[in-house]
């Protein structure tokens, strides 16, 4: 998460957490580097009291996972392909970093948030990014996400 995707000098992660964040705080004398905030996890509605001497609380989800994407095609994308689906805002979530850890490389179909009101807009996002990306997804997966939004 180290590559500037907003251009502005900033990691991307710190950015997340700016935009997802409350109650952000920086260090001192930055305007990028965030040391704390409070999360609402989209995937679990636990509020999280984030520090970064905690960082591994809130780590940053990646909605179509990158090896999802490299099963589906990714090792024939250029360089710049890859290292824009990497660090697109739209595949990145900050969530709860235990939960994060269930999904690992998971679709819809072996994994889906714990908190049933977002998995609509969850698979919304997986479809919009696998779009966007021209990323294939699977049948099982498909299936699955069609259901979520009835």
């Amino acid at each position: 998460m180290g590559v500037p995707y907003a251009r502005n000098g900033c990691r991307t992660r710190d950015d997340l957490l700016a935009r997802d964040g409350r109650n952000v705080k920086y260090r001192k004398g930055s305007d990028c580097e965030v040391v704390s905030m409070e999360l609402t996890d989209p995937y679990t509605g636990r509020v999280i009291h984030w520090h970064k001497d905690n960082a591994d609380e809130v780590q940053v989800d990646h909605v179509v996972p990158l090896n999802y994407g490299w099963r589906m095609g990714a090792p024939r994308w250029s360089m710049s392909k890859r290292l824009d689906f990497a660090n697109d805002p739209l595949n990145l979530l900050p969530v709860d970093g235990h939960a994060n850890e269930q999904k690992d490389a998971s679709g819809p179909a072996s994994w889906l948030p714990p908190r049933r009101g977002i998995r609509c807009a969850y698979v919304t996002r997986f479809a919009q990014v696998a779009l966007k990306y021209d990323v294939p997804v699977r049948p099982a997966d498909k299936k699955i996400m069609l259901k979520q939004c009835r």
